[in-house]
């Protein structure tokens, strides 16, 4: 393995051909089709509550929450992990003659993943299955959904296994970020372990499938989720910043040590099954507490980005960079959002207002990841023009008030998880949080709607420009 003088590339990005492509165009696709699907959920959940509509559409018996767990699951599941089965493929470069056996597994994984998405929402439509709006994967009890879950599971498996026979077996990583993209694989495949281990528990225990059920089973494993979630926030951070600056600004031991803080207390989490009595309270609150193990790790790449950028060359801030906008704009929505949940008791709106902004943080670097990265490696990059910087600035800002309504209305009183005269809403502080909510979502909402416009017109498009060999990922 040479050594490792970088933290990512530099230059611009070079368009990629054949298998390599293919798999990168499948996840990109999957990616901006789950957010595609999201937005369709979210309009039919506006629709089904229009008074007296049952009696023009025969809406599905509980349509609400079953559309509520798919619009969540595509927004914030199927998103990430597609985006991270993109990552997976550019962190680290095949031997000479082996890439035909990778790719393959790649391209079955791709298949396992889109037969997984129909799974997924069909169940949503059909009269059979309670939902259950359990935290990090709420589900619908209906064997089709959950078949879903294990499809798509398995497919990010296999690319993560494949990452970390790579890096084992000697192959060249691109650059340092592939040592933190093999630990959000190792990240993802422990999140896996503590999935079988508590679904062994709970069916050993014969407990039958519903909300307890699926809250214990996802509870663990979802907490370990969130560390993948934040390594994966980190490489992406630092492509964007190089990307941007055209120079590394994270200097390699920092991603290093990161990446180690991240890593070892995820390690420890399927052992929590075997020291505290299963689904106690005792071990509930463990894995609540791999909480305060997230805060260092993203606070110290965010301040090496700063750090490079005091001590650079002077010259101004690209603020017409759509990898620069998205950088900064990731870089503070998840620093309001992980502030925020310094104050949340899990009772009231200040919940959703922490969580909503992290994901939005982790939400705009990986935009900023296709329109730096992905699309330009597969020949389909978009003009930088007002669309795409008025784009981000709609996602960033919207779902910026947004979570702060959510925040100002919880300290208010306003709880979580109810709408309309459920909200209890008598303080005037509490109805202005959720009016800024409101209006916060809509706006977000009009840039998811035009991010996946464009990313979607690009992936559809003929590559502009002419391929290069597999092994030229990024100049």
């Amino acid at each position: 393995m040479p050594a490792l003088e970088r933290s990512s590339p530099v230059g611009p990005v070079r368009p990629i051909a054949g298998a390599a492509a293919r798999e990168l165009w499948g996840w990109s696709a999957l990616a901006v089709g789950s957010l595609a699907i999201a937005g369709v959920f979210a309009l039919l959940l506006a629709v089904s509550r229009i008074p007296g509509i049952e009696t023009v559409f025969p809406w599905p018996v509980d349509f609400f929450h079953k559309g509520l767990v798919i619009h969540v699951v595509f927004s914030f599941v199927v998103w990430f992990l597609a985006v991270f089965g993109a990552m997976l493929l550019m962190g680290v470069e095949p031997r000479p003659g082996e890439s035909g056996n990778v790719f393959r597994m790649g391209a079955t994984a791709v298949v396992a993943a889109a037969a997984a998405l129909p799974l997924l929402f069909v169940p949503a439509l059909m009269d059979r299955g309670a939902a259950t709006l359990n935290n990090y994967v709420p589900a619908i009890v209906d064997p089709v959904y959950y078949a879903g879950l294990v499809l798509l599971a398995s497919a990010l498996a296999i690319v993560s296994i494949r990452t970390l026979v790579a890096v084992g077996t000697g192959w060249a990583p691109r650059d340092v970020t592939a040592i933190v993209i093999a630990g959000a694989a190792v990240v993802y495949l422990l999140a896996l372990a503590c999935f079988g281990i508590a679904l062994l528990l709970l069916v050993l225990g014969g407990e039958p499938a519903g909300h307890t059920f699926n809250e214990d089973l996802f509870w663990g494993g979802g907490h370990v989720l969130q560390f993948l979630n934040t390594l994966l926030l980190l490489v992406a951070w630092t492509w964007l910043a190089e990307i941007a600056m055209g120079r590394p600004l994270v200097p390699p031991p920092v991603l290093i040590a990161a990446t180690v803080l991240l890593v070892l207390p995820a390690l420890a989490a399927p052992v929590f099954y075997l020291v505290f009595a299963p689904f106690s309270a005792t071990q509930t609150q463990a894995f609540t507490d791999l909480q305060y193990a997230l805060a260092l790790p993203p606070v110290l790449v965010a301040g090496a980005i700063v750090a490079g950028l005091v001590g650079g060359d002077g010259r101004p801030l690209p603020w017409r960079d759509p990898a620069w906008i998205c950088l900064a704009a990731s870089v503070v929505v998840f620093a309001v959002g992980g502030g925020l949940g310094l104050f949340v008791d899990g009772a009231d709106t200040r919940t959703p207002a922490h969580y909503h902004g992290v994901i939005a943080g982790v939400t705009l670097a990986f935009m900023g990841l296709f329109y730096a990265l992905f699309l330009p490696a597969l020949g389909r990059a978009v003009r930088h023009g007002k669309s795409v910087c008025a784009q981000i600035w709609l996602f960033a800002g919207g779902q910026l008030t947004a979570c702060i309504g959510l925040f100002l209305a919880g300290g208010m009183g306003a709880p979580r998880k109810t709408a309309g005269a459920a909200q209890g809403l008598d303080h005037i502080g509490a109805m202005v949080g959720m009016g800024m909510n409101g209006i916060g979502g809509l706006v977000a909402v009009i840039g998811g709607v035009l991010f996946v416009w464009i990313a979607a017109t690009a992936l559809l498009r003929r590559p502009a420009e002419a391929s290069v060999a597999p092994s030229g990922y990024r100049a």
